[in-house]
């Protein structure tokens, strides 16, 4: 997949970027953990939900946050980053402009980006979150939800409590028409150490459900 630069708020982007051979194709953009803690666009969950997308056919963006990798700028307390993802949605629509779909997905901080730029992009009609961060960042904003999507958390995250991500599953799901599919696999920490198979097979029997649907 060919290394892309974009321009984004703060100057240039980096990123990452699968086109679909399929017309009119579904896109996902995918977002990365927090860049003061290493996080960035080849994060190997990152990556896994990256993949998952390019199997099931979409054209696909992943990218760096402002002053990751070679990325321009400096971090902002997710402020930046959210218009950051923003601009990547933007040039990912501008060269397919007749998608289908467009789904998010995001890990730990990653996931609260994305589902704030959902609440602002009603053309998103899916989403995944990997460990979201329910304990760390405000969630409110979700009210109403306005996609259906995934939460995979693990039982043993000892950064974010598994509790955290469970009760803010069963708050959208509480929604009219929106439903989370709450997953939590067993034994596992926040960085998904040694169940990243597990994971990504949550992910991907979600998306063949409702890609099915």
């Amino acid at each position: 997949m060919p290394e892309v630069i974009f321009n984004g708020p703060e100057g240039r982007l980096q990123g990452r970027y699968h086109h679909s051979k399929t017309e009119n194709a579904p896109v996902a953009l995918i977002l990365h953990p927090h860049p003061e803690h290493g996080g960035n666009m080849n994060n190997r969950i990152v990556y896994a939900l990256f993949h998952a997308y390019v199997k099931r056919d979409f054209s696909v963006l992943r990218f760096n946050y402002r002053g990751v990798g070679r990325s321009q700028g400096q971090f902002d307390n997710g402020q930046g980053e959210l218009t950051d993802a923003a601009c990547a949605l933007d040039w990912l629509q501008s060269f397919n402009q007749n998608a289908k779909e467009s789904w998010v997905a995001g890990y730990s901080f990653g996931a609260w980006i994305g589902m704030q730029l959902m609440m602002r992009r009603p053309e998103i009609t899916g989403f995944i979150s990997i460990a979201p961060p329910a304990s760390q960042y405000d969630f409110t904003f979700l009210a109403p939800c306005p996609s259906s999507g995934l939460f995979v958390h693990g039982s043993d995250d000892e950064i974010i409590p598994e509790e955290s991500s469970a009760k803010l599953a069963a708050k959208i799901s509480a929604q009219k028409n929106v439903s989370v599919d709450y997953r939590v696999i067993k034994g596992a920490g926040h960085f998904f150490q040694d169940q990243l198979a597990e994971m990504n097979s949550h992910v991907e029997d979600y998306m063949d459900i409702r890609l099915a649907e």
